[in-house]
């Protein structure tokens, strides 16, 4: 997971981030004790190719707060995001949530408003060092 984070990062929000915002943002993926952190509070689900190489994961917590979505940088377009939200949002359903949020990258918020999710706000937001754009955004679960 962390090198398919760091992995996406730096090449697939490359095209709505800086060189350095992204440097920095991919940074964050390095310290294995926040990885630790980030294990024990939500629950994880991944996606795999017919190899047994992960294409993707996301997660979620009890409180249905959406906090990772990351496809590897070469499965791209081939589907695995709309998998891997469709797992977290039945997820969502199995928590008894009645409302998923979220924040978006710039590079993701196409997909999440093509799923139904809604911008809250548009915020700054701290990676390592650099603040990064992004967005509140929710989605009603029935």
């Amino acid at each position: 997971m962390q090198h398919l984070f760091r992995s996406t990062v730096l090449n697939v929000n490359l095209k709505d981030y800086t060189k350095e915002e992204v440097a920095d943002w991919a940074s964050c993926g390095d310290d294995l004790s926040h990885w630790k952190e980030l294990l024990s509070q939500h629950h994880f689900i991944g996606a795999f190719d017919e190899q047994g190489n992960m294409a993707g994961f996301s997660s979620m917590n009890k409180g249905g707060y959406l906090h990772s979505m990351f496809v590897h940088k070469d499965m791209q377009g081939r589907g695995v995001a709309i998998l891997l939200l469709s797992e977290v949002e039945k997820m969502a359903k199995a928590y008894g949530v009645t409302e998923i949020t979220s924040e978006v990258s710039l590079t993701a918020k196409p997909f999440f408003e093509q799923k139904g999710y809604k911008v809250v706000k548009s915020q700054k937001c701290r990676a390592n060092q650099l603040e990064l754009t992004n967005f509140v955004m929710c989605k009603q679960i029935l």
